[in-house]
């Protein structure tokens, strides 16, 4: 188990009796920051219902702790504009962050830079969320700042609009395939809370197998998989995880898929097309990866592999 470690504060944006405040008035149902210790959970909510709306809020960070042993993830916890509710976030969407920061590029002056997360907390958590980031160093200003700059208890500012909900749950497919690269687990992760979590019985998916093939470095850039492993043991059947390593040194005692997700690997574990409206791929990685798999993420239509293997537009989504 990972132990958790807060990141020293640069400066006081929120005094420590502030924050102290914050985090007990937002405890609520403790859930753990620990990935490993998570229990899937599904409380689903229609649209128009997130605390954040289409306008930039800022909320403070209040914890952030260490995710795998890459050294390089961390999950975030920040508080919420009505600390005595849950986020209402619909699933499956994301959210967007924003930060004025130096842009290196243009001679240190100061921009607005804005990016998309996809929380890994339901809605029964009130009065915060979390965020599974990467940090990407001088490649990712917005990353590196939240996971080793951003002080407790400093802000950062998110927005939410309907745009950004890609598929809603409940799912009605049967089959459902997920394809991830590094902190594009994220949206897979939301959407196993909902396939996999105990919640309502109007709120429960049509899905009878979901399948992950997990794309990554090594097993230290694994995120989550503990977590990932104990949900599959704990669902008979129903979620099958797939790791494929792509630097795993060869004398490791590692024994699951090697390279990159391919071809092959689609056909050998993920639901065929000829499934129809009972199957559906869901997408998230770099744009390598859209690109060899499914075409840019910005484009409806279907290409690369998933094409040709005959999946429609209607049966592949790219988040």
């Amino acid at each position: 188990m990972i132990a958790r470690r807060r990141i020293i504060p640069i400066a006081t944006v929120l005094s420590s009796s502030s924050i102290k405040s914050f985090v007990a008035a937002a405890a609520m149902t403790e859930y753990p920051m620990i990935l490993a210790d998570r229990p899937a959970v599904c409380n689903l909510v229609k649209p128009g219902q997130c605390q954040f709306t289409p306008s930039f809020q800022p909320v403070p960070l209040l914890e952030r702790i260490p995710c795998g042993t890459g050294g390089t993830s961390y999950i975030l916890r920040f508080g919420l504009p009505d600390k005595s509710l849950p986020m209402g976030l619909t699933t499956c969407a994301c959210i967007l962050a924003s930060a004025k920061l130096p842009d290196n590029t243009k001679g240190g002056e100061v921009a607005d830079v804005i990016r998309p997360y996809t929380p890994i907390s339901a809605n029964h958590q009130v009065g915060c969320f979390d965020l599974l980031i990467k940090d990407y160093g001088t490649n990712g200003y917005l990353s590196k700042y939240m996971c080793t700059e951003l002080p407790i208890g400093g802000t950062v500012d998110f927005k939410h609009i309907d745009f950004n909900i890609k598929i809603p749950a409940p799912f009605a497919q049967k089959k459902i395939g997920m394809i991830a690269g590094g902190t594009g687990i994220t949206p897979m992760i939301q959407a196993l809370h909902a396939i996999l979590g105990d919640g309502p019985a109007e709120q429960s998916s049509a899905t009878d197998e979901v399948t992950l093939l997990y794309g990554s470095r090594s097993k230290d850039d694994v995120l989550g998989g503990e977590m990932l492993d104990k949900w599959a043991s704990e669902h008979g059947g129903k979620f099958i995880h797939i790791d494929v390593l792509s630097h795993e040194p060869t004398d490791s005692d590692y024994n699951g898929e090697r390279g990159f997700i391919n071809k092959e690997m689609i056909m050998k574990y993920l639901p065929p097309p000829s499934l129809g409206d009972d199957v559906v791929i869901l997408v998230c990685g770099p744009p390598v990866m859209y690109n060899l798999l499914c075409g840019p993420r910005t484009e409806k239509e279907v290409t690369g592999i998933l094409g040709e293997l005959g999946y429609s537009s209607s049966q592949v989504f790219k988040f």
